[in-house]
């Protein structure tokens, strides 16, 4: 019990004499030991770092979870230690609404046909922000979580440490800069003739009380400054870690790139199809429930007002209610034909298509009257459609 108390009053001791350091080194009462500027530098760039990855942390959990009771419920389950459930994205929310209108308005009409297409692209359009939701946490948003709860805990405690170590140091100074000047000043030689022989006893007296203060003080001294000099190189070395951590984060960012570019290409592909799906559909879609418009022949306006085609034109070579024309009568202009790289693999829906391959080179011109996103594109006597949204046109 003795001993307690006397390390809880030595403890108070060091704080008081601590407070009283920095209070006058705020008053300017003080001097106060600065560390160099490469140091310096590395302070701050840590501060800067543990700033911008907050920013970043808290920006991307945004970006993956935009809802916030979501995100919160999700940081309680974290903080117990509970495995997180797992919860239905909004484009598998969008798909299930989808598929119970198709089944209670008809599967079997166009629009409930059209509605479970739509359906099953969104379902795997979920299925694909779940993944990279999943993969994007445990690549990019745990290191960078790992670094704020780990290594940067570890080095602000080492600071306040090394903080502590400089207030200590300092009070030192101060103590053996007073010790040094009341020893001189007790060392004055006192004047013979208006001074007793008693104060010569007790002048001599006060000099040795100072001397030997004056030696207490550099004893402390030296040590407070070699727990300084250890303190500060140990944080040096924490704080020259920042490079690694920057090296590390690196590589995290790459692979959350990856994985963002993955799941954006699988969502072109899954959208693609689906326009590919709704465009092929025998007829057109019209605004009641008959399979396709009657013949343009009857001259009926109302019935060509109705008619509404979804996506490009299948029959996109001429104007609507005339007959298709035939590949082969199709002859190139005279001029505005143009070469374009094929950007992406494409299988022809039907024997108007000319099916693609990528990085290939093919001749490509329109003709009037005919729908803006697709051409005409000819490699050697194969001739046929061609989206434009796969090509890149060179001259």
């Amino acid at each position: 019990m003795d001993f307690n108390m006397k390390k809880l009053a030595s403890d108070a001791g060091i704080f008081f004499t601590r407070a009283v350091q920095f209070t006058e080194e705020k008053f300017g009462q003080a001097e106060k030991t600065e560390l160099d500027a490469h140091f310096e530098n590395l302070l701050a760039r840590a501060d800067s770092t543990k700033n911008w990855t907050e920013k970043i942390l808290r920006q991307t959990e945004v970006l993956l979870q935009p809802n916030p009771s979501a995100r919160v419920e999700e940081f309680l389950y974290e903080k117990l230690d509970r495995k997180v459930p797992s919860r239905v994205t909004n484009g598998e929310l969008l798909a299930q609404y989808m598929a119970e209108a198709a089944s209670e308005l008809g599967p079997t009409t166009p629009y409930g046909k059209t509605l479970i297409k739509v359906a099953e692209a969104e379902k795997r359009l979920g299925a694909a922000e779940r993944d990279f939701i999943h993969t994007a946490s445990i690549n990019f948003l745990t290191p960078l979580r790992n670094f704020l709860e780990g290594d940067w805990k570890t080095i602000s405690k080492e600071r306040r440490l090394l903080q502590n170590r400089r207030l200590d140091l300092d009070a030192c100074k101060a103590r053996l800069k007073k010790a040094k000047a009341a020893e001189a000043k007790a060392t004055t030689v006192p004047d013979f003739q208006e001074t007793r022989p008693r104060n010569y006893i007790l002048s001599a007296s006060a000099s040795a009380l100072w001397n030997d203060e004056v030696d207490k003080a550099e004893q402390e001294l030296r040590v407070a400054q070699t727990e300084f000099d250890r303190q500060a190189e140990v944080t040096r070395l924490l704080l020259e870690g920042i490079s690694s951590t920057h090296v590390n984060h690196l590589r995290c960012l790459h692979e959350f790139v990856e994985s963002q570019t993955t799941y954006y290409a699988q969502c072109y592909r899954h959208m693609l199809d689906l326009q590919k799906q709704l465009g092929r559909f025998p007829g057109t879609f019209v605004g009641t429930t008959e399979p396709a418009s009657p013949p343009l022949s009857s001259s009926s306006p109302t019935t060509a007002a109705a008619t509404m085609p979804v996506g490009p034109s299948v029959a996109g070579l001429a104007p609507p209610g005339e007959a298709a024309l035939r590949l082969e009568e199709v002859s190139p202009p005279a001029s505005g034909t143009r070469k374009a790289r094929v950007l992406y693999d494409y299988e022809a829906a039907d024997s108007s298509e000319l099916a693609l391959l990528a990085d290939e080179l093919i001749t490509v011109y329109s003709l009037p009257g005919m729908d803006p996103d697709w051409l005409i594109g000819e490699r050697g006597n194969k001739k046929g459609k061609v989206p434009v949204t796969y090509l890149e046109l060179l001259s």
